[in-house]
């Protein structure tokens, strides 16, 4: 026999322990571990490394000469070599007869998907231990269960169909990275999760720092006025507004050396409806100071904006919020219009499935459920809050500036949200901002929430030179959903009566078809200490 097939005179190190294959929802192979042949040495048995590294670079001649020299030279007894060897090499070196090598029966895993679902599979090292993502967070499992896979709420169909429609969306305007999410507002499960750039699940240590950087649970940013969506539900469950009530939007803010103002704004007062389909930061931040600093923190906390999320991946951020002793009514007026707090895009994603659905709020979950299933949750809204939201959502697709992200026959509801983005020392960096829509389709009984980002998008001549969420993101989002639906079995409907009734909100917030009077607040609303609501009668 060959000296590369003789018996080892000392064990070699322990092979790599077999891992459970990972599945999409519908069983399509994420991850796998394939039967490979290492190759290592003992450096004791070889008479001559130098002459022994030549030999073998003439079948393997990727290896690093000095290093594989280095390797095979010492009174160590053993040195792996090369990790996977392809049966035409085993066989070549086999031939070569040299001895002190030796060959070892492992396995690779392999990410059939390659960049597709990386950051949510993560990877492993070359002793396949989990290093990211849910390779990592189910390390014990997947390597104490290998017969048993790993099933997760992906559905890789949704997942290319993100991936391509942020991706269009980043080159289109020239931005730096972008992120998307799909969730099933009514469970929880993540269909899609997206972050670019990304980097091959096949070759974790090839990839960037920012190419590993997830920015849907890792990345923390000002939402913007994705964010009026918290603050309208707030207003709304406390009873501090009512959709045909509002606010003076006809002259800027000021809290001492801060002003507040509107983007392209109306200039006069708003009714609630208008606050969300202009887009209104003064009515915005008005209608946040009328609730008042502690319940605007209580709700923000019972709404999960102000932990980190809990989701069976181990890279997630904390949301950076202000402290409670340092929390003043500025602070709630800027975060009613979404500046002057951070979180990641799934905070956002989750919210706005949380508004839809009913008011329940429901952990976001990797893991696939059985069919039926109904995961617990905490209710932070009324049902009756939730529909007007979803009939405020649906008026800000129809008539205000998420109208790029309608798709005919789904009934699209969301939000945009433009933020500029802060810099490492505080403050906001010139031109750099943050473009992003968050969703829900079909409005009238949503099923998934989407959210699409662009970081840092650059204006372009068919964007007639803006770089806004209205123009950047809501079209992709309305791509997503177009792309989507079909492969989730949802067919377009057409605007029956019944579906126009259920989804309808007037401008002015009067006559809302099908809905009962507005109960009595639970409570007073707080008096604010500082720029007064303009709250009155449309």
């Amino acid at each position: 026999r060959a000296a590369a097939l003789s018996r080892p005179p000392a064990p070699p190190a322990e092979a790599p322990v077999a891992r459970a294959t990972v599945t999409d929802r519908n069983g399509e192979i994420l991850a796998v571990s394939l039967p490979l042949t290492a190759l290592y040495a003992n450096p004791r048995q070889i008479e001559n490394a130098t002459e022994a590294a030549d030999r073998l670079r003439t079948v393997l001649p990727q290896l690093d000469r000095e290093r594989l020299i280095a390797r095979m030279t010492g009174e160590r007894q053993f040195a792996y070599i090369a990790r996977a060897l392809t049966p035409r090499e085993m066989a070549h070196v086999n031939a070569l007869g040299i001895p002190g090598l030796y060959f070892e029966e492992a396995e690779r895993r392999y990410f059939p998907q390659g960049r597709t679902a990386a950051h949510i599979i993560g990877g492993v090292d070359v002793d396949a231990q989990g290093i990211a993502g849910v390779e990592r967070y189910f390390d014990e499992r997947l390597r104490g269960n290998p017969s048993e896979r790993l099933r997760l709420s992906l559905d890789i169909r949704v997942q290319l169909a993100l991936r391509d429609s942020v991706q269009r969306a980043i080159t289109e305007f020239n931005g730096i990275g972008g992120a998307g999410v799909v969730m099933d507002v009514n469970t929880g499960e993540v269909l899609s999760m997206v972050s670019l750039p990304d980097y091959d699940a096949n070759d974790v240590g090839a990839a960037t720092a920012d190419q590993r950087f997830n920015r849907v649970t890792v990345g923390v940013y000002e939402p913007g006025s994705t964010f009026k969506l918290l603050t309208a539900s707030m207003a709304l469950e406390y009873g501090t507004v009512q959709p045909w009530q509002g606010y003076d939007a006809s002259r800027p803010i000021r809290v001492g050396r801060f002003t507040i103002n509107d983007y392209r704004g109306k200039n006069r007062w708003l009714a609630l409806p208008e606050i969300l389909a202009y887009s209104s930061n003064l009515a915005s931040a008005h209608m946040a100071a009328a609730v008042g600093v502690n319940r605007h923190r209580e709700f923000l906390q019972r709404m999960g904006m102000t932990s980190r999320l809990r989701i069976e991946i181990p890279e997630t951020a904390l949301p950076l919020v202000p402290g409670q002793r340092t929390w003043r009514e500025l602070n709630t007026m800027t975060i009613g219009f979404g500046h002057g707090i951070s979180v990641t895009p799934l905070h956002i994603a989750t919210a706005g499935a949380t508004i839809v659905n009913g008011g329940i709020l429901r952990q976001p979950t990797i893991l696939a459920q059985p069919p039926g299933t109904q995961r617990e949750g905490t209710r932070v809204i009324s049902e009756r809050t939730s529909e007007l939201m979803r009939r405020l959502m649906r008026l800000v697709v129809t008539d205000g500036s998420g109208r790029s992200a309608e798709v005919p026959g789904y009934f699209v509801g969301g939000k945009t949200g433009t933020a500029q983005k802060t810099g490492p020392r505080g403050g906001y960096l010139e031109n750099k901002r943050i473009a992003a829509f968050v969703g829900a389709f079909p409005m009238y009984a949503p099923r998934y929430a989407v959210y699409v980002m662009v970081d840092e998008p650059k204006p372009n001549a068919r964007s007639h030179g803006f770089a806004t969420a209205g123009w950047v993101a809501a079209p992709a989002a309305g791509m997503v959903i177009s792309r989507i639906a079909p492969i989730l079995g949802m067919l377009p409907e057409p605007a029956t009566p019944e579906i126009t009734r259920a989804i309808t909100m007037p401008m002015n917030g009067r006559g809302i078809p099908g809905m009962a009077p507005a109960p009595a607040p639970a409570a007073a609303p707080a008096r604010p200490t500082g720029p007064r609501p303009a709250a009155q009668p449309a």
